[in-house]
């Protein structure tokens, strides 16, 4: 026996004292409709499955046979299809409501529904107000024709009611709606795009997996439920991402300023050559000044050879400032180690006095010429 899933159509719904929504629902008309081939011959038995759309009668017989009506009585209404079909295993989680009657509508299948879930009536009030049933049937292969001359390769008989569920939009389209004398057919040609999976487990439409999940392409909510996850996925993936960008980032940034850093630190050697001359012509001028007292000037700046030149001639630099033991030993440098010559150039132009004993001496030996 195939599942099946007919859209209906509601008029105008009235409130109940507590608060429940009671509508009256025009259902299935006999004529020609149109399914998968799937749908109809699911194994393929019959070479009807991989032909697409297949014409299907279904007769006044089947529509208004009376077990057919009276076994949607009783049955849940649901907000959506379910992926299974209802039992007393499972109807807590799916009824939002209860077919109360069935009837003949001229040349429609009517249901009385009220609906007892407050969430499923704001919905309706939303405007999610389109319907679905959800049904089994025995399927005959053949050659049918219809009243209008349609030829059609199957016939269903014995329809089995299971659910009636409440839907965005149904086969039907929009005109199926929850509004006054709206009247729409179960499944017509023109809606064969919104045509909705089998209930069966059997059915063959083409399934695709999602984040490691099989999802069923004619169950519109999981498809719905695993793109959301897969792309808030993608967009922790995205951030994620993006953090680690920007930390890569700054740490670069943090590197490139210390190399710049450092390189700013950098000594060329031109610059080294020009230190270590300076420093050796210090070191010159301070052997001249303290001769062997200097002591080992390696590893030691200009300032200290300079305080060490001094502190060997008894010139105290604990408490000097480095300008103050500069000047003294640029003043001692320039200092020759011998007194000043003097020319005697009344006597003896050609003799030089270097002390005051020797220009005594000089002297003397001039009066006695």
């Amino acid at each position: 026996m195939a599942q099946f899933r007919d859209t209906l159509t509601l008029d105008a719904p009235r409130r109940t004292k507590d608060g429940f929504l009671a509508v009256r629902a025009r259902a299935a008309r006999t004529g020609v409709y149109q399914y998968l081939g799937s749908e109809i011959d699911p194994q393929n038995q019959h070479g009807l499955r991989d032909k697409g759309l297949v014409n299907v009668l279904r007769d006044d017989a089947t529509v208004f046979d009376e077990t057919a009506a009276r076994s949607f009585i009783g049955k849940p209404i649901t907000d959506n299809h379910p992926r299974e079909a209802v039992t007393s295993e499972n109807w807590r989680d799916h009824a939002r409501g209860t077919v109360m009657g069935a009837m003949r509508d001229g040349d429609y299948l009517a249901f009385d529904l009220l609906l007892t879930d407050a969430s499923a009536i704001r919905k309706v009030d939303g405007g999610k107000r389109e319907l679905s049933n959800g049904y089994s049937a025995d399927i005959e292969i053949g050659n049918f024709t219809a009243k209008d001359g349609t030829v059609c390769v199957a016939r269903q008989t014995k329809i089995t009611g299971n659910h009636v569920a409440l839907v965005d939009a149904g086969r039907a389209g929009p005109e199926c709606a929850i509004k006054d004398h709206a009247i729409c057919d179960a499944i017509t040609a023109d809606e064969l795009a919104k045509l909705q999976a089998s209930l069966t487990k059997d059915s063959n439409m083409k399934k695709i997996v999602l984040d490691g999940l099989q999802v069923d392409l004619a169950d519109a909510d999981a498809v719905a439920v695993a793109i959301d996850k897969l792309q808030t996925k993608i967009a922790t993936s995205d951030k994620a991402l993006a953090d680690a960008q920007s930390a890569h980032d700054k740490a670069m940034a943090a590197k490139d300023a210390e190399i710049d850093d450092l390189k700013s630190k950098v000594v060329d050697q031109a610059q080294i050559d020009a230190l270590a001359d300076a420093k050796a012509a210090v070191v010159a001028d301070a052997k001249k000044i303290a001769g062997d007292k200097l002591g080992d000037t390696a590893g030691k700046t200009v300032a200290d050879v300079r305080r060490m030149a001094l502190d060997a001639k008894g010139i105290d630099t604990k408490d000097k400032s480095d300008d103050y033991v500069e000047a003294r030993f640029d003043a001692l440098k320039d200092a020759s180690p011998n007194k000043p010559k003097v020319l005697d150039s009344i006597r003896n132009p050609q003799f030089v006095a270097n002390d005051s004993a020797s220009i005594h001496a000089a002297a003397k030996s001039a009066r006695n010429r």
